[in-house]
Order: structure tokens, then sequence, then C-alpha cells
């Protein structure tokens, strides 16, 4: 085993613990691929359309008439 492993894990498990709120025991038994798979960027979305901008805002119409403070 390299000597580079023990501080490379150690910086990774600190950020798998800010980033992800793993305990240590889940940082050990994850694997490489799990830990790259959740510290990955959401994959990118397309923009909203006008379609679903105009459905959004009739749900959000008929939430806000049903609100105590309206």
């Amino acid at each position: 085993m390299s000597d580079r492993f023990g501080p490379r894990a150690l910086v990774l498990a600190g950020h798998a613990a800010r980033l992800l709120g793993w305990r240590p025991e889940e940082f050990w038994a994850a694997t490489p691929a799990d830990l790259a798979t959740a510290l990955a960027p959401p994959p990118a979305q397309a923009p909203l359309g006008r379609a679903d901008l105009a459905r959004m805002m009739e749900h959000d119409d008929d939430d806000t008439a049903n609100r105590p403070d309206r």
C-alpha cells in the first residue's frame, strides 16, 4: 500500500463528512465509485419551457388561494 493513501483517505473522509454528512462507517463502507457518484455535480437540465412555466403558475395560483394568510 502506498504511503500516500492514508493522508488522502483522511482528506476524502473529511469531505464526505462535511459535504455529504457521512459518518466514518459510511465512508469506509463506500466504494470509490460510491464516493465519486455522491460528489458528482447533478446532471444538466434543459431550461424551463413556456408550457412548463405556465403549468407551474397555474398550480401556484391554486396553492396561494388555500393559504390562511390570503
